[in-house]
């Protein structure tokens, strides 16, 4: 046999069927992850002080709430779009937001630090998690936390200023 004709069998007999295994093992774990956006259905966001999460976001029925700076409270709607949506989707996946316990509170209660709840609700599950800033867990997991925050502010100031534009 010439060396031609080995590469080819080689390739048949070893590198295409583990190829092929690679394919439909990892094509039954994405068609049968937990967390698909397909079956999004909101995000929740909560925040505050103390027990008071007056700082509110809802994505299935738009509405928002925040305190401003004189410490009236505000409200409206925030459409984020399906686009927006879809990228806080994967930020949560790339922070590990599915892996996260859903209790991050900090056993000593300081009624000056910021409490947030994250809500994901998808068709068959649902994640929730309670974060606060002081929390005394895993640094690793409370950067991941703060990032995921940081990223849902961020993204609902682009949809404020896209708003405000129209």
């Amino acid at each position: 046999m010439k060396d031609k004709g080995k590469k080819i069998f080689l390739a048949a007999s070893i590198v295409l069927p583990f190829l092929l295994y690679c394919g439909y093992y990892y094509g039954m774990m994405i068609k049968n992850a937990p967390y698909k956006f397909s079956e999004f259905e909101s995000l929740t966001l909560n925040y505050g002080t103390g027990d008071s999460l007056l700082n509110q976001f809802d994505s299935r029925s738009q509405h928002f709430q925040y305190v401003d700076k004189s410490g009236s409270v505000v409200t409206g709607k925030l459409k984020l779009t399906k686009d927006d949506l879809l990228y806080l989707h994967r930020k949560a996946a790339d922070y590990g937001y599915w892996d996260f316990p859903s209790d991050m509170t900090s056993e000593v209660r300081n009624p000056s630090s910021p409490r947030y709840h994250i809500k994901f609700q998808y068709q068959r599950k649902t994640k929730e998690v309670y974060f606060d800033l002081d929390y005394n867990g895993n640094p690793r997991l409370k950067d991941a936390v703060r990032l995921l925050i940081e990223t849902i502010n961020k993204t609902m100031d682009e949809a404020v200023k896209r708003t405000e534009t129209k």
